[in-house]
């Protein structure tokens, strides 16, 4: 089994997968500032408890067929769905509704998010190898 089996290591890969495609859509956001018309649009949040009911029907988790009568159920994985979402504090004369220090503020916390799951990937991967006996 690799790594990239481990379900936790699953969650943590989508989990900044989510992340990065949180980045290039505030990152739109912040570019189209003065567009008219643009609405600030955000990721749907990642529910940790959806993530862990659509982990366990993955692959990784389902038993191994044995026997030609055993049963494999998969659950396709959901795209990240982006949503429309209004930024009450400000609207422009001209439509736009993209406030840059709500940009700012939320993509300060993707980074730290991301940095933080990074972290625990990194010591995931370290108390793996630990238990195998190949430290660094």
């Amino acid at each position: 089994m690799e790594f990239s089996d481990l379900p936790v290591m699953q969650m943590m890969s989508r989990k900044m997968s989510w992340l990065s495609k949180r980045t290039d859509l505030l990152a739109e956001n912040v570019a189209n500032i003065d567009m008219p018309g643009y609405g600030a649009r955000d990721l749907k949040p990642v529910s940790f408890r959806e993530m862990v009911r659509s982990n366990r029907t993955n692959e990784a988790q389902a038993p191994r067929l044995t026997d030609t009568g055993h049963l494999a159920g998969t659950m396709p994985q959901q795209p990240f769905a982006a949503v429309e979402k209004a930024d009450e504090f400000e609207t422009a004369l001209n439509g736009n509704n993209v406030g840059l220090e709500q940009q700012l503020v939320r993509l300060n916390e993707t980074q730290m998010s991301y940095q933080m799951t990074l972290n625990l990937y990194k010591k995931h991967i370290d108390m793996i190898r630990t238990a195998i006996g190949r430290r660094r």
